[in-house]
């Protein structure tokens, strides 16, 4: 990993001039409801997401209300973004720990958030950093893993292992945005199926550009 130390402040400071207004793309207006939106984009979109949340975020404005919500018609709400069974049951049984344990309120600390139900690091990691501007971790999703990997920064699969790799490496003071970093790149430049290396800013920093194109070893 020492290559990596010497590779990492330059990736960051190269991610950050092209994507300077990084932010999550899931549209929220307080913790409950990116708490919320991270539970219900896990193994969908944000986009699709997007056009969920506002009906829902009406009909329950707050931990009371979806603690209280019939899980049949909270499932048929949030059908559209799959799993809806689990993640109904997740969302009623975090309100309800959010309501009978905090006053209603989410918490914001890492230990406290890993207590409620269908909440794993990743979406406690979004909620601090989106919801209370907090890096007690680095988010690792589908996106990060995969530049993680690619850039050199983890061999891990496992989002926790590349979670510590991670914040082995990247400075605390970038914790807050790395994830939404590694995102917006990875949905604009390196995707999962053919990554455009060739029009890549980070390609002489990556070591797997020249494996997806060897051609590049020449420029």
């Amino acid at each position: 990993m020492d290559a990596a130390r010497l590779r990492i402040k330059p990736i960051i400071r190269s991610l950050r001039k092209h994507y300077p207004q990084v932010r999550t793309a899931l549209e929220f207006g307080n913790p409950l409801e990116i708490l919320v939106a991270t539970i219900l984009a896990a193994q969908s979109t944000d986009k699709l997401v997007n056009t969920v949340t506002p009906a829902l975020f009406r009909k329950y404005p707050t931990a009371e209300a979806f603690a209280r919500a019939d899980r049949a018609e909270l499932e048929r709400e949030i059908h559209s973004t799959g799993f809806f069974r689990n993640k109904a049951k997740h969302i009623i049984g975090a309100a309800q720990r959010i309501q009978e344990a905090y006053g209603g309120v989410v918490p914001d600390s890492m230990e406290e958030l890993l207590i409620l139900p269908g909440v794993a690091r990743k979406t406690a990691n979004i909620v601090l950093s989106a919801g209370y501007g907090k890096a007690e971790g680095i988010a690792v999703d589908t996106h990060a893993g995969r530049l993680s990997r690619r850039l050199g920064l983890s061999r891990e699969e496992d989002p926790v292992k590349v979670e510590r790799d991670l914040m082995a490496l990247v400075p605390e003071a970038d914790w807050l945005d790395f994830n939404f970093l590694l995102v917006e790149h990875g949905r604009a430049i390196c995707q999962a199926r053919r990554p455009n290396c060739p029009e890549c800013f980070l390609r002489k920093l990556c070591p797997s550009a020249v494996k997806f194109f060897p051609e590049l070893r020449t420029r």
